[in-house]
């Protein structure tokens, strides 16, 4: 583990392997412990960069409400940190909105990208109020309560017994995450434009991970929406919900290693 700093805050960041660099973002109720498996393998072949998100893991909250681009400001602190001029960026759910923020902002540093489990829209109002009540509910001391509920939802329910220990570990890692930091990601994913247009004509190589049996994002509905850019491609982990880096983990890794690979 190393740290730097943000905006006058703790930064929390992992990096291992040798070779191009590779940065995985983690999603909401996550920290950079969630790719430990995943970063493990594919550490053996990339520089492999994870960041704790402003507010999770063990990097600080900055403020009242972090949108994608202060999020993805971080990361470029930590690459810009470690003198990481070219980097691919992966991110999960919410690390997903945050890689288009990056893409947006920082297009020299991003040699191509991926979303996985993720999608370029911004929030529909059903979804806003669903998170207005998530913080409602955390205010009123219900972290626990939303940290159990959430969790289980995130792989595919015929998932759960197969996967309880990483269920069991993944709900550890979300009931550390202090109730403001969760606030804050909270407001910024409610405040995110879309990024459908930047997906569509971006001229880098482009990866969509997608589970088909997600339960935060239909497959059915969401997916076929996304307008895919010339050098883009769609990977369909049948048998996954929301973690398919655990859930379908070779399947996922070997989709990533071969973008890795493509001219």
């Amino acid at each position: 583990m190393a740290e730097t700093q943000f905006k006058g805050k703790k930064i929390n960041y992992t990096i291992q392997g040798e070779g191009e660099a590779l940065v995985l973002i983690h999603g909401y109720l996550e920290s950079l412990e969630i790719w430990d498996e995943f970063a493990e393998d594919l550490a053996h072949d990339f520089k492999v960069i994870r960041v704790d998100l402003p507010g999770h893991g063990l990097s600080e909250v900055i403020q009242e409400t972090h949108e994608m681009e202060l999020l993805a400001g971080a990361v470029k602190t930590v690459l810009d940190e470690n003198r990481i001029g070219s980097a691919v960026v992966i991110g999960h759910s919410m690390g997903g909105y945050v890689t288009l923020a990056f893409a947006d902002q920082y297009p020299e540093t991003v040699s191509r990208f991926s979303l996985f489990h993720s999608h370029p829209f911004p929030d529909s109002e059903q979804v806003k109020q669903n998170r207005q009540n998530a913080i409602e509910n955390i205010k009123a001391g219900k972290k626990e309560e939303i940290c159990r509920s959430h969790v289980p939802k995130t792989f595919a329910d015929d998932n759960l017994q197969a996967f309880s220990s990483h269920v069991e570990r993944a709900q550890n890692i979300a009931l550390q995450i202090p109730e403001q930091g969760i606030i804050s990601n909270l407001k910024g994913m409610m405040k995110r434009p879309d990024r459908s247009e930047l997906v569509k004509n971006t001229n880098k190589p482009f990866l969509l991970i997608a589970g088909k049996k997600d339960n935060f994002i239909d497959y059915d509905t969401v997916i076929p929406k996304i307008e895919m850019p010339e050098k883009g491609e769609k990977i369909t982990l049948e048998y996954s919900g929301h973690m398919g880096f655990i859930e379908e983990k070779q399947r996922a890794l070997n989709a990533i290693r071969e973008f890795m690979n493509k001219q």
